[in-house]
């Protein structure tokens, strides 16, 4: 896709002011949020609030569990959020079918007649902008759509098991799975042309309302991916595909045993020798659903805590140094300004720092971590700079409300009279601390808006059950909410 380098206005050049929420937690018939109507009237409560960002998880095809985090392809968008009305309202679908849980990326029914209904009664138009849309995404989606296909196939087992042709893409095999399953792909090719089409309409409609979409992107790629599998050159990965190093974080003060995530490694060495061509590719096809994407564990691109594979835990792992500066470079000369934010959260070295000030990346204040330790506690507020994006919270805190009433007595007392003993019940004196910062973006999740507690918190980190489900019901907004919200975006210089 071309894409010419900017060094124009950058979306953080003025103060503005955010809703953190997951297309998913939308309200709507089905068990997961879509792109239809609720998301439309959310962007009118956006707009109506004086927001200006919506800032959302990745959004790409999910595994099982759910995790956004943990994903079938860096680029291929989340079949659960595409909106049935809308293929009605194309004229591809008779009727809204009754479907409840997520969608089974493998076969998913309503999207299979919407395909009959495209290839009879579709313009030659919409045909043609089909053609244009396979040829444009031709670099990720072909080997989406082949990786899927044989998932299936093989009864949703992982590429490293599958028969060793086709494990390692052996060309004869490869043409031979094509040519037979031909049908099969071309649904995949259709869904993802569905989804991108839809999220097209939502992004000009954000557009039209001077919203801008916040995206976000994991640094690491599940192991079981058609990324890994359609480029295990650049992963550090062995002869059978299995990872030989995977990524996590040290022993610190809320583990002792550290993380371990399990994704393989970067093989940064091919990865910089072809100019980091599979980066600049992945960023471009982030930039064409979003307007500023957040990098999720940017201390990674400086150096990176390599487990061996073997280990069950992330104790016997070692720091590695990563080409950081180098990538940052060659996106830099591609993109012109960065449409980044660094998730730089954790213990964050002066080389971190370092590199992501040279290349003029916002980072991230949390406020529910500043009021532990003393003054200098860089979440605090008095200790913020105009080049980063505060929150009361992210999607893996929990609600704010809910932290509050977790929070000791004394600790509590803390927080209250560092914020000037508040008359309003919190969540609000956190939600104004952050909307008065000097950041040039403040972003608060849609729970702390509507003050929830910590029932309804989005993901409890090292967890497994129960994440990622939340979703809200308009009766949660209470009336003058928009207008309550407007007049301190207002107030602050953020409208």
């Amino acid at each position: 896709m071309s894409q010419e380098p900017s060094e124009g206005r950058s979306p953080l050049d003025q103060r503005r002011a955010g809703v953190l929420l997951h297309p998913t937690s939308l309200p709507g018939p089905g068990d997961v949020g879509t792109l239809g109507p609720d998301a439309l009237r959310f962007l009118e409560f956006l707009a109506a609030s004086g927001m200006s960002v919506w800032q959302m998880l990745p959004l790409s095809q999910p595994h099982d569990g759910g995790s956004p985090y943990q994903c079938m392809s860096v680029n291929a968008g989340n079949i659960d959020l595409i909106c049935q009305r809308s293929l009605v309202d194309w004229g591809w679908l008779d009727a809204v079918a009754e479907s409840r849980g997520r969608r089974n990326p493998f076969h998913c029914e309503p999207l299979r007649l919407a395909r009959e209904g495209f290839l009879a009664r579709a313009t030659d138009a919409e045909h043609e902008l089909y053609r244009e849309f396979v040829q444009r995404h031709g670099h990720w989606l072909e080997d989406y759509a082949l990786y899927l296909a044989l998932k299936q196939e093989h009864g949703g087992a992982p590429w490293w098991a599958w028969d060793e042709p086709l494990r390692d893409r052996h060309l004869g095999a490869l043409r031979q799975t094509r040519e037979r399953l031909d049908e099969v792909l071309d649904q995949y090719r259709f869904d993802q042309f569905v989804f991108y089409r839809q999220w097209g309409q939502l992004r000009q409609a954000a557009r039209a309302r001077g919203i801008l979409l916040f995206g976000d992107m994991p640094i690491f790629v599940a192991h079981d991916s058609a990324d890994v599998w359609a480029h295990r050159h650049l992963f550090d990965l062995d002869h059978d595909g299995q990872p030989v190093s995977v990524a996590g974080v040290p022993p610190d003060y809320f583990s002792e045993t550290g993380q371990r995530w399990g994704n393989p490694h970067y093989d940064w060495a091919p990865m910089e020798a072809d100019g980091f061509q599979w980066w600049i590719e992945r960023i471009a096809a982030q930039l064409e659903l979003v307007d500023l994407i957040r990098i999720d564990h940017f201390r990674g691109f400086e150096a990176f805590w390599s487990i061996p594979a073997e280990e069950p835990t992330a104790i016997n792992g070692q720091w590695v140094q990563a080409p950081g500066e180098a990538l940052f470079r060659a996106l830099k000369q591609r993109f012109g300004r960065l449409p980044l934010v660094a998730e730089d959260l954790g213990v964050i070295t002066p080389e971190v720092e370092a590199l992501r000030d040279g290349f003029d990346l916002p980072g991230m204040k949390i406020l529910q971590f500043a009021f532990e330790g003393g003054p200098d506690n860089p979440y605090l507020p008095h200790n913020h700079v105009e080049n980063c994006v505060v929150y009361t919270g992210t999607h893996d805190n929990d609600t704010t409300l809910g932290w509050f009433e977790a929070c000791n007595p004394g600790l509590q007392a803390h927080v209250l009279d560092y914020l000037g003993q508040p008359a309003e019940p919190m969540p609000w004196p956190l939600v104004r601390s952050a909307l008065s910062s000097v950041a040039r973006l403040a972003v608060v999740p849609l729970q702390d808006l509507l003050a929830l507690d910590g029932e309804h918190r989005m993901n409890v980190p090292g967890t497994t059950e129960g994440n990622w489900n939340w979703r809200f019901s308009w009766d949660q907004f209470e009336e003058g909410l928009a207008e309550k919200v407007r007049g301190m975006v207002e107030m602050y210089g953020r409208a």
